[in-house]
């Protein structure tokens, strides 16, 4: 399947954003009596979806855990076991690459079958001293270095290791990210006798109790995890999440690598990987640890990235999404899933800005409502669960309301990229998230 280019991106976003407009201004236009009648259409269907599927029971068979919560797993079998890369692409890391390499070198995995690669794609710090003295440490350790005008973002560097390395498997990590000893002899066995195409890790927070903004993070990634898995059991679609995902390179190198002009490589390789029919896992226990950002600035700029990357994959590749090749499961669960997270903040303000305009009550309030509400029953499933790593905030009535709130930060971020995409030519830069790097005790 080849990679999404984005093109034509202005105009198929105008038309999303006429469209959600004509939505959100449509009921003001009907009989009083009525009006309401396609939020609370709307509130029950997708409602009635978003509870189902957090609600479900997790089949333990798709998320490699026994009925107890131990993850069942094949022990490895020494020189039989695959081949696996960890490809870390780098760039102004210096804060955090000794802890990452060092740490990394201390996974448990047979001889001459791990391979540890990190990408400097142009750092301008001091990354790549760091690297050249944990060359000298850890012969094993392999460095790429690109210019920093190499072109292709993240998505680039990826490739450029894509190119240099020969596992049957590749586990992308970001610079920041912390692993349990054990994570690769846990995660190997949960693919293979999964038959998994690509494994996400569930993320953990290593910095809940800095500040509230860490805290919800901490408990968003639960909610996340607690979703994709029940969206997998019922037959619907899991997502890679770029930091901690599993990817087998025969299926990679089929989809054409990683997509260049995209902002976040992650969610566009779902989709071809999904086009694909390639299965992908969702593994809870051992997580991938990784620093939450903490400032509302920071966030601002990793969520307009994420915003625009996820809505680019639709228009990219929504003809794909409604043939035959995905089952009708997949497809409601799609259908469903976009207009939660894309369409209805984007409806929802034209609903407000409708209302101003005719003087009339806010419509879309009922589905808005359900929306808030099936969050909070996420956040409280997904912090509730057992879990390693890092211990997740508990789900007491002030941190779900804390949660819930912190969400309607979508509600801001989506309509405005949207806009932002409708207007603006396409401009692809690596807006990374900064690592600050302070010492954490691995949890496990």
């Amino acid at each position: 399947m080849a990679a999404g280019t984005g093109n034509h991106r202005r105009g198929k976003t105008a038309f999303f954003l006429a469209a959600c407009g004509c939505a959100g201004a449509a009921p003001h236009w009907l009989d009083p009596s009525r009006s309401l009648i396609p939020a609370f259409t709307l509130a029950v269907l997708l409602g009635g979806y978003g509870l189902r599927t957090l609600l479900r029971r997790v089949d333990p068979a798709l998320v490699g855990s026994n009925d107890d919560g131990t993850l069942a797993s094949t022990p490895l079998d020494g020189q039989s076991c695959p081949t696996v890369d960890v490809v870390v692409a780098a760039r102004d890391e210096e804060a955090v690459v000794t802890r990452l390499v060092e740490r990394l070198s201390a996974l448990r995995y047979p001889d001459r079958r791990l391979t540890l690669c990190v990408v400097d794609d142009g750092s301008e710090d001091h990354t790549p001293e760091r690297l050249s003295e944990l060359q000298s440490r850890f012969p094993s350790l392999k460095v790429i270095r690109r210019p920093r005008n190499a072109g292709g973002g993240k998505s680039g560097a990826l490739n450029a290791a894509l190119k240099q390395t020969q596992g049957e498997w590749l586990l992308i990590l970001d610079a920041d990210a912390q692993l349990a000893e054990d994570q690769l002899e846990r995660l190997i066995p949960f693919a293979t006798a999964g038959d998994w195409s690509a494994v996400q890790m569930r993320k953990a927070v290593t910095n809940p109790d800095t500040n509230w903004l860490t805290r919800v993070q901490a408990m968003e990634m639960a909610f996340d995890a607690q979703l994709q898995q029940g969206r997998l059991c019922g037959g619907g679609v899991a997502e890679l999440r770029g930091n901690g995902e599993l990817l087998r390179r025969d299926l990679l190198e089929a989809c054409g690598g990683f997509n260049e002009d995209t902002v976040t490589d992650d969610l566009d390789l779902s989709f071809r990987l999904l086009l694909e029919n390639a299965r992908v896992g969702i593994l809870w226990d051992p997580p991938v640890q990784e620093e939450a950002v903490e400032s509302v600035p920071a966030l601002w700029k990793q969520r307009q990235r994420w915003a625009e990357g996820g809505l680019q994959r639709f228009l990219d590749y929504w003809p794909g999404l409604f043939c035959r090749r995905l089952t009708l499961a997949q497809r409601r669960d799609l259908a469903c899933f976009f207009l939660l997270q894309y369409a209805l903040p984007v409806v929802s303000w034209a609903d407000l800005l409708t209302s101003a305009l005719s003087r009339t009550a806010p419509l879309y309030w009922p589905l808005s409502i359900v929306a808030f509400s099936v969050s909070g029953v996420a956040y409280w499933r997904g912090c509730r669960r057992p879990s390693e790593g890092p211990e997740l905030p508990p789900p007491d009535l002030f941190n779900l309301l804390l949660g819930i709130a912190y969400l309607s930060h979508w509600f801001v971020v989506i309509p405005w990229v949207t806009l932002r995409m409708a207007l603006l030519p396409k401009r692809l830069v690596w807006a990374k998230t900064s690592h600050r790097g302070q010492e954490e005790t691995l949890q496990v």
